[in-house]
């Protein structure tokens, strides 16, 4: 009988409840205006020729590289982060070698290491979810060749100082260290300078999030040239498709539209902070576009009062650290005004446990 291989057997299945999403989306941190007009315009005039013709990265990639102050060699665009993971751990990781994730984490990390037969190591985060610097220190081996984690991290939008995360780097010079940068545009710092300095160091990016183009499914890996040109031998010529592609020098060239739906969303993130504070309830200053918040044993019964209500939020209690922990996505400004109506009548309602409280 045909039998896949021991690591793919032993994964634990990742399964996001996407099914009969109906309601405000503010699950997923999905952009909730949708992508640039820019960006609309092109999907309008896609023709036919557009789509039989395998898609050229290249040209695309001479851009985003324009965009973000680095060299052509420097960026692989890719099928959203996800690929950018799965295109490291191909790269670097073997049975015997060991990765390093910091969790709570983005599930993809220890999924895609998993199926390498490399050992994955969950080095968690401290109190209140700082950075555990020292402890991946103490982690690292001559085995290690992969350090993964976000920043701002997801799901607690927690951030680590950049010189945490290059102390980290130099420490493991034999390990690929992957920066997620998925939420930067909500915060402003990057570690994007640093890679034609430090060798081992890989930052991704995403345009699904501040762009609005997650049904797009297009990402970016920067790093050092020569360790990028490795990581492209395992690429496929046409991993981001045609679409995608046609859309990107749009999205790239509108930086206004993305810094206001960034602005818009930081406000609204100083708005959802402040009604926790009003409310009582526990919560972690963020700097992406949600917060996670802590309501204890009633986290179930708030994610089914809000969904009953047209909202959907995500119950992250599976996460480590997390338990009674729901994460909200910031939406706009008249998005916001129903989230904050329905969930202080829902909060009110429920008689939150003293543990939750601030």
């Amino acid at each position: 009988m045909l039998e896949a291989r021991r690591p793919i057997q032993n994964l634990k299945a990742y399964h996001p409840p996407l099914s009969g999403r109906r309601g405000l989306r503010l699950d997923f941190n999905e952009n909730t205006q949708g992508p640039s007009p820019k960006v609309l315009r092109v999907l309008q005039q896609l023709t036919a020729d557009d789509l039989v013709r395998y898609p050229e990265r290249e040209p695309v990639e001479r851009l985003a590289a324009e965009r973000f102050g680095v060299s052509p060699q420097q960026v692989l665009l890719t099928n959203g982060v996800d690929e950018a993971i799965q295109l490291l751990c191909q790269t670097y990781l073997e049975p015997g070698c060991e990765a390093l994730i910091v969790v709570p984490a983005f599930a993809m990390y220890e999924l895609l290491a998993s199926s390498t037969g490399a050992k994955v190591i969950s080095v968690p985060a401290l109190s209140d979810f700082r950075f555990p610097t020292q402890s991946l220190l103490d982690r690292i081996t001559p085995a290690t060749r992969l350090i993964a984690m976000a920043n701002p991290n997801n799901p607690t939008g927690v951030v680590a100082r950049p010189e945490e995360i290059l102390q980290v780097a130099r420490a493991a010079a034999d390990a690929a260290v992957l920066v997620d940068e998925a939420y930067f545009d909500f915060y402003g710092e990057t570690l994007l300078s640093e890679i034609s300095r430090v060798s081992n160091l890989f930052v991704a990016r995403t345009f699904s999030k501040a762009y609005g183009l997650a049904g797009l499914r297009a990402g970016a890996l920067f790093a050092c040239a020569e360790s990028l040109q490795m990581v492209r031998r395992v690429a496929s010529p046409y991993n981001v498709n045609a679409v995608a592609l046609a859309c990107l020098p749009a999205a790239l060239d509108d930086r206004g539209f993305v810094e206001q739906y960034a602005a818009e969303i930081r406000r609204g993130r100083t708005r959802l902070e402040s009604a926790y504070r009003s409310l009582g309830i526990r919560y972690w200053p963020s700097q992406g576009n949600f917060v996670l918040a802590d309501f204890g044993s009633n986290a179930q019964r708030l994610v089914a009062e809000m969904n009953a209500r047209g909202i959907l939020v995500r119950d992250r209690s599976s996460d480590p650290g997390c338990q009674g922990c729901v994460r909200i996505t910031i939406g706009t400004a008249e998005q916001m005004d129903r989230l904050l109506t329905a969930l202080e009548e829902t909060v009110r309602s429920l008689s939150l446990p003293e543990r939750s409280l601030a």
